[in-house]
């Protein structure tokens, strides 16, 4: 080999050296480094103090959180209050996320990590879309597929799935960037379900005095009345022979107590006369009616009217005054549940809604009828 032939192979030898150094750098940044800088925030700037509104879309379902008065609502479900707690812990959420890698993502790999524009089609994102009082955008983000963290080498296989399980998400700040986020939160509670964020602090009825269930057929209505806190629940307008059982009243006396739904629908005038009525009065003064319309899929359609007569507080009585202005401000909360109908599952209403027949003690036993406190 001559000077010239050397010469010309070591140029070659440096040129092909360069470009696989160059292509291995490229690669190698567009995963470390590429986009926001690697251990950063992901959303350095978001103005928490300034989201009024939450914009969450998936798929062709679209939900929107906002901020009315100071009071966060769930736009879909007639503006019924949302969780506020669950709202900012979200918000803190995304304030805080980190930027683990980075990955270039072409328009053409945008559906393999699911960061499509949101749609009716496969491998589209959840955008997550934040805006202020006015409408005004503060900020885009849309959450791709999930990192699926594997199984270690001492899990069978199968126990965690042959993918394992997630451990971090995609993400992209806007629509146009080119490159996407990998943040070690997937995220899984941000979803455009209207149900998921409703505010479930409910009603409760406190020291009930009398409890009435009203039946479409007649024969199976009952009361029952108590004439203190103390005293034995009597059934009232009790026929010859019909006794009280007191291990089977004993479902039916706290009504209420702790209730829960599903879910919530806009409030119906429409008064049917297959519905059933409950009616509460305590010994603070409530009175809770619930018309409670037959199980729809598990569920009880249940809406409430709520009234009292609160006792005026002697004013030299300083705690009797403090009790009253308590359940003033019980009764103001209370009947903001009066506009929505709501879904009740129906474990949670069957025990209650037993028959007059089913509170008695079988004809023929030796059960001891008596009364539950």
């Amino acid at each position: 080999m001559n000077r010239k032939q050397f010469i010309i192979l070591l140029v070659l030898v440096i040129v092909i050296g360069a470009a696989g150094l160059f292509v291995y750098q490229r690669n190698n940044s567009s995963w470390h480094s590429g986009g926001a800088t690697i251990g950063e925030k992901l959303l350095p700037n978001l103005p928490v103090n300034d989201v009024a509104q939450i914009v969450i879309k998936s798929g062709t379902n679209d939900l929107t959180l906002a901020r009315v008065n100071n009071l966060w609502r769930v736009h879909e479900r007639n503006d019924y209050p949302a969780n506020f707690s669950q709202i900012s812990e979200m918000l803190m959420k995304f304030a805080d996320l980190k930027v683990t890698q980075n990955q270039d993502v072409g328009p053409s790999q945008l559906a393999r990590f699911e960061l499509q524009p949101p749609g009716a089609g496969s491998g589209t994102a959840t955008s997550v879309e934040f805006k202020d009082q006015s409408g005004k955008s503060l900020g885009l983000l849309l959450l791709g597929k999930k990192h699926m963290k594997k199984p270690s080498g001492n899990a069978q296989m199968g126990e965690m799935g042959d993918e394992g399980w997630p451990d971090g998400r995609y993400v992209m700040v806007g629509t146009g960037a080119s490159s996407a986020a990998l943040i070690s939160d997937p995220l899984d509670n941000v979803q455009s379900k209207p149900d998921q964020w409703l505010n479930k602090d409910f009603l409760s009825v406190e020291k009930p005095r009398e409890i009435s269930v009203q039946f479409p057929e007649a024969t199976n209505s009952w009361k029952l009345t108590r004439a203190s806190e103390t005293n034995d629940w009597q059934l009232a307008d009790a026929k010859a022979g019909e006794k009280l059982d007191s291990s089977k009243i004993s479902s039916v006396t706290g009504p209420f107590s702790s209730p829960n739904f599903n879910d919530v629908a806009p409030l119906s005038t429409a008064n049917s006369a297959s519905n059933t009525v409950l009616t509460i009065n305590t010994f603070d003064g409530f009175t809770y009616t619930s018309k409670i319309e037959p199980k729809k899929d598990d569920n009880y359609p249940v809406s409430f009217s709520i009234t009292a007569i609160l006792p005026a507080a002697d004013k030299s009585n300083k705690e009797a005054q403090a009790r009253e202005k308590t359940l003033a401000e019980k009764l103001a909360k209370e009947q903001g549940f009066t506009n929505w109908i709501y879904e009740m599952p129906s474990w949670s209403l069957d025990e209650i809604l037993k028959t007059r027949q089913q509170l008695l003690v079988e004809p023929g036993t030796n059960s001891t009828a008596s009364t539950q406190k």
